[in-house]
């Protein structure tokens, strides 16, 4: 009789792990995904807080579970191959999270990611002397499985307008085109959220008196909250920015997510604060 008492406990105990086991969620099943740039360093228009924002998100990321990507000051090769092999290498992920802090400008309503060797003497050359944001959306778009989030901290002034480049050769050259402030607007992928430091023609405003910029700062922090969905996680930062800056920067996002996603998993497993 003990024999058999203790081998119904033993299958319950295995039926109750079992169980367990079922309910929680298996990292292995929901890779993360995420590449992560920070450029400062450049020729003209050099920025403090970029590469402390991508090492301490990249950090953050891979305490979360993330199987991260850290790439600082790219050159335009560099950056282009970046943005290739992350789109090869993330196919199979669940979530893919690409972050970027550095200059990014806007021609004739697109946007592009300066890489830090770029050297632009007019308008027209952006195209083919910058990570185009576009390309990469439809690239991350195109896969159909899992979700996008694209965070860009790039939205700072763009050091061309009105602004000399020191050419390799020793010359002084102005840049020519009256390039707009800010990024453009973009409609998110479905099932992808793009997430700017601040709104479509705004300026964000880098950080000298800190380590990390403004957005970075708040984000950090945020992205920490058991439980609280992605949506909440951005307007949460979008509040603190606006709050700390007087309402001067006011981050924003487009969105088409179609499914639930937190950074930090809440107290019963995935998703429930603020629902």
């Amino acid at each position: 009789m003990q024999r058999v008492r203790r081998c119904l406990c033993a299958a319950a105990l295995l039926a109750w792990i079992g169980a367990a086991c079922a309910a929680a969620p298996a990292a292995a099943d929901e890779p993360r995904a995420a590449l992560v740039i920070g450029n400062s360093s450049y020729r003209v228009g050099a920025l403090k807080n970029p590469v402390n924002d991508a090492q301490a998100v990249a950090a953050s990321l891979r305490a979360l579970g993330f199987d991260v990507t850290l790439r600082e000051n790219t050159t335009l090769r560099d950056m282009i191959e970046a943005f290739r092999q992350f789109s090869l290498s993330a196919r199979t992920a669940r979530v893919r999270v690409v972050f970027y802090a550095g200059h990014g400008v806007q021609v004739k309503g697109r946007n592009y990611l300066l890489p830090v060797d770029t050297e632009i003497r007019a308008e027209d050359e952006v195209a083919a002397k910058s990570g185009d944001l576009n390309e990469l959306l439809d690239r991350l778009g195109a896969m159909q499985h899992g979700i996008n989030i694209v965070i860009l901290d790039a939205c700072r002034n763009n050091p061309f307008s009105g602004a000399e480049i020191l050419g390799p050769d020793g010359r002084r050259l102005k840049f020519r085109g009256a390039t707009p402030a800010g990024l453009a607007p973009v409609d998110a992928p479905l099932g992808s959220m793009v997430a700017f430091s601040t709104a479509p023609g705004g300026v964000a405003l880098d950080n000298p008196n800190e380590k990390n910029s403004l957005y970075t700062k708040h984000l950090l922090a945020t992205m920490q909250s058991p439980g609280l969905p992605v949506e909440l996680v951005f307007k949460q930062v979008r509040l603190g920015v606006a709050r700390e800056t007087g309402r001067v920067q006011v981050p924003w996002e487009s969105s088409s997510l179609t499914g639930d996603f937190c950074f930090r998993q809440g107290p019963q497993g995935g998703c429930s604060a603020g629902r």
